[in-house]
């Protein structure tokens, strides 16, 4: 019998899979969806915020509908990619680890995505741009703010 009585363990995976579903409902994790959470899973708040703080998946605070991973490896920072850094900040006026205020873009740094080759490489979403200069961050940027004017019909605010 244990020291401490405590209630039955959550059947597994169930909250992962509900911060999975906030998470994709909302683009972050806000802390009201996580108190519904925790009532209607029957777990303590602090393991749905211990589970969402461990993986990097998660966010606490609204996120862009697209994110921009700016390369710091080695091979990137070599070929210019700190300042590539510094032209995207400017760009969208947000320093690395910042959403801007309209939501498009979230912007982080990372240390390597692998295409040490093509260096200096951002990664908006899923599509890997090499060999970047700051002159072409306009157009790269333009391609997704257009996919949200088409999808919606007008561009947002």
């Amino acid at each position: 019998m244990p020291l401490i009585a405590q209630a039955p363990p959550t059947p597994g995976g169930a909250v992962l899979a509900r911060l999975h579903a906030i998470n994709a409902a909302h683009g972050y994790l806000p802390a009201e969806e996580l108190r519904r959470a925790a009532v209607e899973l029957a777990v303590p708040l602090s393991q749905l915020y211990s589970a969402a703080s461990f993986y990097a998946a998660f966010s606490f605070e609204p996120r862009g509908r697209h994110t921009i991973h700016a390369c710091q490896g080695t091979a990137c920072y070599i070929r210019g990619g700190d300042k590539l850094l510094d032209a995207l900040e400017t760009t969208l006026g947000v320093p690395q680890g910042e959403t801007t205020a309209d939501r498009c873009f979230t912007l982080e740094t990372v240390y390597c995505l692998g295409s040490c080759s093509l260096a200096p490489v951002i990664r908006v979403d899923g599509d890997t741009y090499g060999r970047m200069k700051a002159d072409r961050l306009p157009h790269v940027l333009k391609r997704y703010r257009l996919t949200e004017i088409g999808s919606q019909g007008h561009e947002n605010p």
